[in-house]
């Protein structure tokens, strides 16, 4: 039986990971450290976890127990957590971002994994996998480095070979909502309830074995017969094509859908079920704008890089995105539009691995004319604005043209679109 030590009790923490330790029957601990008192207070009486999952036909709930859940920041609870720590076989973190590995001193993350794996080398406890769930390519890496900030030097190398740091691609929907009518809360007494999607199907990083030809042989010799827990994970042995197929398909196309129906005052994204016409476009984006450049750049990679599979993954996302079951909002998958107008973010980012391959991001364009609207920005301030935004990645001046170009075309059709009253939209 197996310990899995969590960092973060929120949707992806409870309906991924621990949702899943607790089906496959391998886990007798299930610890997580967190710090939000409406989170915290009402699972720690319970000493379970309320889960909502979302199916194309209805709500299903799951009650995760025994679950122990620990507040890094006081004293006792910080010991607890370093002790599960260093008996742990598999541990995630599902932080808001990465740069929470930093921070927080000594209840935080990276200095709790720190003195935890020091403890483990020293006690030979097990193996252990870290996966890194912050929705960031090479998010381990970044964890891996935070952490062993924190150890002696000589510790390092003992740490390495005992512990592995793993990247996860996690296309999973989910989101806090408020708790009551079919949804139970996170645990009795709280105010609101974790709702998951029930798609399932995580890609990771592969753990590394002692005789791998890529040079294993700094590793434990004990890796050559570790298995995860968790049974639903597919390892891969090169996620980048997937975190790009993430970010620049799943992501870049769930930002499109929500600026879309912000702009006809939809509140959730089911309601875009109502305009087939827009449901098209973005599925159109995903196979046309974003599928065919990574089809080119990592052909014969898997099935999903061709333009056939990616246009069966786009359709099948898009019908994801709106379910009604799942209860998004436009608001919540549409915030922070600034961040996804980023240089190396998912709206611009495809717009230019489009171009990159010669072909017109037209509907990325409309993603981005429509993400500026909704920051108020006026389409005569759309370029200076995105320059704004753009200016920490120093693009080159001939790279900014092309995209400001497509996306002040937009931003005219849009406007112009708006005034008609939103007529079926072709953007063709």
């Amino acid at each position: 039986m197996r310990t899995f030590v969590g960092f973060g009790l929120g949707p992806i923490q409870a309906g991924l990971f621990l949702a899943e330790a607790h089906r496959s029957g391998r886990y007798s601990r299930l610890v997580v450290a967190e710090t939000a008192p409406d989170v915290l207070g009402p699972v720690r009486r319970a000493e379970a976890v309320g889960v909502n999952v979302a199916h194309a036909d209805r709500v299903q709930a799951l009650t995760i127990a025994p679950v122990e859940v620990f507040d890094p920041t006081m004293p006792a609870d910080r010991a607890a957590l370093v002790d599960a720590v260093a008996g742990a076989d598999e541990m995630a973190t599902a932080l808001p971002s990465v740069a929470a590995y930093a921070g927080g001193g000594r209840a935080g993350v990276a200095a709790l994994l720190a003195e935890g794996l020091g403890r483990k080398v020293a006690g030979r406890g097990p193996l252990a996998v870290v996966y890194a769930a912050e929705n960031q390519i090479g998010a381990a890496g970044l964890l891996a480095a935070a952490v062993l900030e924190h150890v002696p030097e000589a510790g390092r190398a003992p740490v390495r070979r005992r512990v592995q740091f793993l990247d996860t691609v996690i296309g999973k929907m989910s989101g806090r909502a408020a708790a009551g009518g079919d949804l139970v809360p996170i645990a009795p007494g709280a105010q609101h309830a974790f709702l998951v999607e029930s798609f399932n199907r995580i890609l990771t990083g592969q753990v590394r074995r002692p005789d791998d030809a890529g040079g294993g042989r700094d590793l434990d010799p004990d890796w050559a017969g570790f298995q995860s827990g968790i049974p639903v994970f597919d390892p891969k042995p090169d996620l980048v094509p997937f975190a790009e197929a993430k970010l620049y398909g799943h992501n870049a196309g769930h930002a499109l859908a929500a600026y879309l129906a912000r702009l006809l005052g939809f509140t959730w994204m089911h309601q875009l079920r109502e305009r087939a016409d827009l449901l098209t476009v973005v599925v159109e984006a995903m196979a046309k704008e974003s599928g065919a450049p990574l089809a080119r750049r990592y052909a014969g990679v898997d099935p999903l890089f061709a333009p056939e599979g990616f246009r069966a993954h786009a359709s099948d996302l898009v019908g994801r995105m709106v379910n009604p079951f799942v209860r998004d909002t436009v608001a919540r998958v549409g915030r922070d539009p600034a961040r996804k107008l980023g240089w190396n973010d998912r709206l611009i980012g495809a717009m230019r691995l489009a171009l990159e391959a010669g072909i017109e991001p037209r509907r990325y364009a409309w993603g981005a004319a429509a993400a500026l609207d909704a920051l108020g920005v006026r389409a005569e301030e759309a370029p200076g604005r995105l320059l704004d935004i753009w200016r920490p990645a120093a693009p080159l001046p001939e790279h900014s043209r092309a995209l400001l170009a497509h996306i002040g075309t937009a931003c005219d059709r849009m406007h112009a679109w708006r005034a008609r009253g939103c007529p079926v939209l072709d953007v063709e």
